[in-house]
């Protein structure tokens, strides 16, 4: 029989297993020095109005409305993607430890009203991260005793808030945070590199590890479904080659995460949550640089965390992308104060 015809089959019946979802991919780049680069791509029906926020050390924080809330003072200072300012869905901290929340159509956190845990926004669950650890081992440590239950009030336009977080620090370690049928489920490891959304991540695994036996100079799946992105991306993160000098480190993510984007303008009637990438995001987790690439413009920028004041007693700061606004290069003198958002359900 030839094999070409099955693995047309298996491509097909992959592909369209599970849900349709919002399709956002994550990586965890190694270089050849020993160096660690976190690539994201965001991808919407629309664009959610990201601006990127700088918040120091030190802040008093609220993870939810009413009694029963978490709450926090910041240990590190972080720079961060915002989603229609509700959400932090992105960023670093100062610490060098990465978080990525990415759409999953499948996460079930829970009823809040049935628990007696403190409640966390499911917008807040990135800061969390950001503002309370260093390191993935301190942060699954802690975690894991599901201190809290998160919340998820819909999104606007109706959308359910659903998602799973990732963490990658400058060590190379990576951790994938999942809540299934209300329980917590965590992917430990270094080799934890690659994170797109549906299925759970224990079945984007399996599905991985068929692809590999396949070989992608042969053969890869195309669509932008995530279980497709997910296999084109590990094989191609494990055949990029291991940059030394940072700067082609860097273009090497980028490149990476181009090769997995979907064009603006992109739209399936029959699949509407396949969507277009509207921005990229890079973090070099030893430099302590934030990179963002917004589809609407042909320009890259960055900030560099120790040129802002990230200490306690300062204030946070914006930079604000509303009207799409053309930045090159570091643009931390380009923030200006401004007072945080709420996150959703606040």
């Amino acid at each position: 029989m030839n094999k070409y015809p099955l693995r047309l089959f298996l491509m097909l019946f992959l592909g369209l297993a599970g849900p349709a979802a919002e399709a956002c991919t994550r990586i965890v780049y190694e270089t050849g020095d020993a160096a660690y680069i976190v690539g994201r791509t965001m991808d919407w029906t629309e664009d959610p109005g990201t601006d990127l926020w700088a918040f120091p050390r030190g802040m008093k924080r609220n993870g939810w409305a009413g009694s029963g809330a978490v709450t926090w003072t910041s240990k590190y200072g972080s720079v961060v993607s915002s989603f229609y300012n509700l959400a932090t869905v992105d960023g670093v901290n100062d610490a060098g430890l990465a978080a990525n929340v990415l759409y999953l159509v499948e996460a079930d956190y829970g009823d809040p009203a049935t628990s007696r845990k403190a409640k966390l926004s499911i917008g807040a669950l990135a800061q969390y991260a950001l503002d309370n650890y260093a390191t993935v081992a301190e942060a699954v440590k802690a975690l894991q005793r599901e201190p809290f239950i998160l919340v998820a009030p819909d999104l606007p336009g109706g959308r359910k808030a659903a998602g799973h977080l990732s963490l990658s620090d400058a060590s190379g370690d990576s951790a994938i945070f999942e809540w299934i049928s209300g329980k917590l489920v965590i992917h430990h490891g270094g080799q934890y590199r690659v994170m797109t959304n549906s299925p759970s991540y224990d079945q984007q695994l399996a599905i991985d590890t068929y692809w590999k036996t396949v070989g992608g100079v042969e053969f890869l799946p195309g669509t932008a479904r995530a279980s497709d992105r997910f296999a084109r991306m590990s094989w191609n993160l494990a055949a990029a080659p291991k940059e030394k000098d940072p700067k082609l480190a860097t273009a090497t993510v980028f490149s990476l995460m181009r090769a997995i984007s979907v064009p603006l303008g992109i739209a399936d009637p029959k699949q509407p949550n396949i969507a277009s990438t509207i921005w990229r995001t890079v973090s070099d987790t030893r430099a302590k640089r934030y990179y963002f690439e917004s589809s609407y413009t042909p320009s890259i920028f960055w900030v560099d965390l120790d040129k802002l004041n990230l200490k306690a007693g300062g204030v946070p700061v914006k930079l604000d992308l509303k009207d799409r606004p053309i930045f090159m290069g570091e643009v931390s003198d380009k923030f200006a104060p401004a007072e945080p958002f709420k996150f959703i359900g606040q």
